[in-house]
């Protein structure tokens, strides 16, 4: 059902919070690394890898992530298989994620809001294409948890993974590569991109050629920072972003858009209160 206005962006708010519970609740790794598991980034190339099954090179994981630099996914894959399988990373992901969630919300995950949200975003995570999204479509074929909060987060990573596979499309679109993602992104928010966590452990001189490479295409000027083609190509990727994310809310109808909104709202206060940030 198609809606009066775009619901993609609206709802990015309040789901991400959600989808980003695996990487920044206190705790919600600790199923995963009980397996046995080196670090955090082997957790978390376990977990979310894990729908691919163990015979997926590393190289077609770093396509599918795409914004990791060269080498970083064959630091973790396939190694982690040798410590755990994928059966055990879900199971563990699954699990951490559903209690982390529950410690944080305390009573509220009891209450039927957490039920309903987690009924409404299911059916909406569920009903969306899956041509050219591999990570969405490698998720979806996983089954739907029955309890209420694992469901809940369970349809947000759904979400989350399917806005994820159009962001790529979008870079792709505006030919941004995956390391200048994260350059890009630095800074539009005003933070020199050595000092933004996703690359400011590359080599300097690696990184150095990112950036000399969006200088030399009009992205970044001679000060070091987003030029206005620069910042009016990022606007570029998000408002496609958005676009190719509102498919999933076609499944419900205005009045279900605007009760997940108002069941979600609570739910992602308390999470985002949570985070590190």
């Amino acid at each position: 059902m198609s809606h009066p206005e775009p619901v993609a962006r609206r709802m990015f708010d309040l789901v991400e919070p959600i989808g980003l519970v695996p990487y920044l609740a206190d705790g919600a790794d600790d199923a995963l690394m009980a397996l046995g598991l080196r670090n955090q980034w082997d957790a978390y190339f376990a977990g979310r890898a894990a729908p691919f099954g163990p015979a997926a090179p590393a190289e077609v994981i770093h396509a599918i992530f795409y914004n990791f630099a060269p080498g970083e996914v064959a630091r973790h894959l396939p190694k982690v298989w040798d410590l755990t399988t994928p059966e055990a990373a879900l199971e563990a992901r699954e699990r951490g994620c559903a209690s982390a969630i529950r410690r944080i919300l305390g009573d509220l995950a009891d209450d039927p809001s957490v039920a309903r949200a987690a009924e409404l975003l299911t059916r909406a995570a569920t009903s969306a294409p899956v041509e050219g999204r591999a990570l969405y479509a490698a998720v979806r074929a996983l089954p739907v948890p029955e309890e209420p909060v694992a469901r809940l987060w369970h349809a947000a990573n759904l979400v989350r993974e399917h806005r994820g596979d159009g962001h790529n499309a979008a870079l792709l679109t505006e030919g941004i590569g995956g390391t200048e993602a994260h350059v890009l992104f630095a800074l539009s928010m005003d933070m020199p991109a050595h000092k933004f966590g996703r690359v400011h452990h590359l080599p300097a001189a690696q990184l150095d050629a990112v950036i000399d490479g969006m200088r030399a295409r009009g992205l970044i000027g001679a000060d070091g920072w987003l030029t206005a083609e620069g910042r009016a190509t990022k606007e570029r990727v998000e408002a496609l972003t958005d676009r190719l994310a509102e498919a999933p809310y076609n499944a419900l109808s205005p009045a279900e858009i605007e009760q997940l909104a108002a069941d979600l709202g609570p739910i992602s206060a308390a999470l985002q209160k949570s985070y590190p940030w």
